[in-house]
């Protein structure tokens, strides 16, 4: 045991060593790609506290609904709040790269296919990113769902097309700006006949709270409304739902066994302690929940810098700056969101695969005009996705945790089948557990919270489906038997 935890440590430094070798011929192929390494080393950190705080919005859902369980949960509500504060400071000091995004129905029913999905596949987005760092193989096979099943869903034309309602083919038709020759799956047409006429919302905008005085927009509108007071208000339904008969029943015997110095078994105060309890009841989860807040708010500080820095708001600017104009969209732009975000460079991912075996996949929107197909090396995002498994990695090596699992029987299938639902999810719903959910939610945008309950809704259906099909499973081997 002692060799091989010597061995997983060599291993953990081996891994450290090819991530600071790629960061060294970056920097000496280009100052530009500096703008690259930033996303590398976040990655690199979230990975890392993902693996730690086993951070899984897929195991919040599945613990809470399926064991009573809310110790992730709890952890997902802290980061936000600690997140949406340094969110609302960037915001004050224009230091931040967060746009809203278009919410509607479309956000709630993309939510809860997703959510549907993650439970099914055991693992959200970013979650699912780390597990691939322990060894995980059902995570592999969900990461090649979320990929392929985007990259499919985006161009997916023919038949489709007679599906899409008449009134967003005259709305994309009527956008001048737009190539005709872009347009050709039905996802084109809900972009650009749908998404781009919505409107956007974030509390500092709006008229109510845009007249706070200074700065406060921000703190007010953005943080407080929108993000604090509607976590806190979760982490009490928590506990109200799954801890609170506990607690109390834990003073009940205490006051039993020490009748001499009882505890109050009722009030405020009592149930305020039991939330604290709750929060602290995993020290770890909630300790990085706070980590991750405040980490996920300086890499919105550090992208910032870097853009002010190369004076650029996007990264294909310093792409065709270097000649790599074949990477980048019709406007000279590439995906790159400024902040911690999953899916969309997994959806390049399988498009470069896709294109290199000879399929066209730039004749579309998705790709062509908005997110651009960049050759995997050069492209941030989906290094920071790299980060995230190679973070996980080193820690999981470190605490001689590691060890490849190959999906057998019925974890291949829900692997698959899980993240291309969450592929298909996160599409229409613009993102993921994390950019849809956690990043909108935190900086002020009621959307987030929209997505949320989708992803929150579907989740618990699909504990439910999960328990179903477990149950049956076990009542036809004991038939058998």
């Amino acid at each position: 045991m002692e060799d091989q935890e010597k061995k997983n440590i060599r291993r953990a430094y081996i891994v450290i060593g090819v991530m600071l070798l790629t960061s060294l011929l970056y920097a000496s192929a280009s100052a530009n790609y500096m703008y690259l390494n930033v996303y590398i080393w976040f990655g690199l950190a979230y990975g890392m506290m993902l693996q730690y705080g086993r951070f899984c919005f897929a195991s919040a859902s599945r613990d809470l609904f399926a064991a009573g369980v809310p110790r992730m949960a709890v952890g997902i509500l802290v980061a936000l709040i600690f997140f949406s504060f340094i969110q609302a400071l960037l915001q004050a000091t224009n230091m931040s790269t967060f746009h809203p995004a278009p919410a509607g129905i479309h956000t709630l029913i993309a939510g809860i296919i997703f959510g549907v999905g993650m439970v099914l596949a055991g693992g959200c987005a970013s979650g699912s990113l780390y597990k691939i760092g322990e060894g995980n193989g059902t995570s592999v096979l969900s990461i090649m769902g979320i990929s392929f099943g985007q990259a499919i869903f985006v161009t997916a034309g023919g038949p489709f097309n007679k599906l899409v309602p008449q009134a967003w083919v005259q709305s994309s038709m009527s956008k001048t700006w737009l190539p005709r020759e872009n347009v050709t799956s039905w996802f084109d047409y809900y972009l650009t006949g749908y998404i781009f006429d919505q409107g956007t919302i974030q509390l500092s905008h709006t008229k109510l709270f845009g007249a706070l005085p200074g700065v406060w927009k921000y703190f007010i509108g953005d943080a407080l409304i929108n993000a604090i007071i509607p976590a806190i208000l979760l982490i009490f339904v928590i506990y109200n739902f799954y801890m609170k008969k506990g607690y109390v029943k834990k003073r009940k015997k205490y006051n039993k066994k020490n009748p001499d110095s009882p505890r109050p078994e009722s009030g405020l105060g009592v149930h305020l302690s039991g939330v604290w309890d709750m929060i602290l009841a995993s020290k770890r989860t909630t300790l990085m929940g706070v980590l991750i807040g405040i980490t996920a708010g300086l890499h919105i500080f550090v992208m910032k810098g870097m853009q002010l820095r190369f004076n650029v708001s996007n990264f294909g600017q310093l792409l065709t700056k270097m000649g790599h104009t074949g990477d980048v969209g019709i406007f000279g732009n590439v995906f790159d969101p400024g902040y911690w975000y999953i899916t969309t460079q997994e959806a390049q991912f399988a498009g470069w695969i896709l294109e290199k075996i000879g399929f066209d996949m730039r004749h579309n929107v998705f790709f062509g005009v908005v997110n651009g197909l960049p050759e995997l090396w050069r492209n941030p995002a989906l290094w920071m996705s790299i980060g995230i498994i190679f973070g996980a990695m080193i820690l999981s090596l470190i605490a001689n945790e590691f060890k490849f699992k190959a999906p057998k029987g019925e974890l291949i299938v829900w692997g698959l089948l899980g993240g291309t639902l969450m592929g298909f999810g996160s599409r229409p719903g613009l993102g993921c557990n994390i950019g849809a959910f956690f990043i909108r939610s935190a900086g002020g945008d009621p959307g987030g919270w929209l997505f949320g309950l989708g992803m929150v809704t579907g989740a618990f259906f699909g504990v439910k489906f999960f328990n179903w099909w477990t149950e049956r499973k076990m009542a036809k081997e004991m038939a058998d038997f």
